[in-house]
């Protein structure tokens, strides 16, 4: 499974932006080295958009391209379904759910098995998650003292566009997130003025 290498922090003081959610990741950030400290031409602003929301979600740069392929294909706004698009991947579903602390985990947990979809066992991050999909933390995972903490000390922390249940340890993906439901500082416009330069 391909993955970012960068180190966490480092990312998010380059991005100028706290893509990973962590409270100590820009605690240096101050020291001039972020892009946007500098002066950037209109390329280099949606350049960093695009590599923002990418850190966001931890996709590599091929899927995401894929990503932003099929939602120009969309008949609706393009940035709202790319962004999606991604929210609606099963390890970022995991995320919202409070099975992990952050995306990073959640993605561990989904490669090493944890989760069943409607029943059916999925190890793929990418997994596309539908409307109505239930995912749950397997019945032996549910025996992990940590997995059990992070979900029961984030049940409070709900999304409108997903349901928690604290008693058998799932979540249902109600509906598709509204734009201003997901939790993330990027304009979506300028990732996909970057592409539209280069179709």
């Amino acid at each position: 499974m391909a993955k970012m290498r960068t180190p966490r922090f480092k990312l998010c003081r380059r991005l100028g932006l706290n893509v990973i959610g962590h409270p100590n990741a820009m605690k240096r950030s101050n020291n001039g080295s972020a892009r946007n400290a500098k002066k950037l031409s209109s390329y280099g602003i949606q350049l960093l958009e695009k590599q923002r929301l990418r850190a966001y979600y931890g996709v590599m740069e091929r899927q995401f391209s894929t990503y932003v392929k099929k939602s120009l294909k969309d008949k609706e706004q393009t940035g709202y379904s790319l962004i999606k698009r991604l929210e609606c991947r099963l390890d970022n579903i995991v995320y919202r759910l409070g099975f992990a602390n952050s995306l990073a985990g959640a993605r561990q947990m989904v490669v090493h098995g944890h989760f069943l979809v409607n029943d059916s066992k999925v190890n793929i991050p990418s997994f596309n998650v539908s409307i109505g999909d239930v995912i749950t933390l397997r019945e032996k995972s549910q025996k992990n003292e940590l997995f059990k903490n992070n979900f029961l000390s984030n049940y409070l922390n709900k999304y409108p566009y997903l349901d928690k249940s604290e008693n058998d340890f799932s979540g249902t993906l109600l509906r598709y997130p509204l734009r201003n439901e997901v939790p993330i500082e990027i304009n979506d416009s300028l990732v996909v003025e970057y592409y539209s330069r280069l179709s």
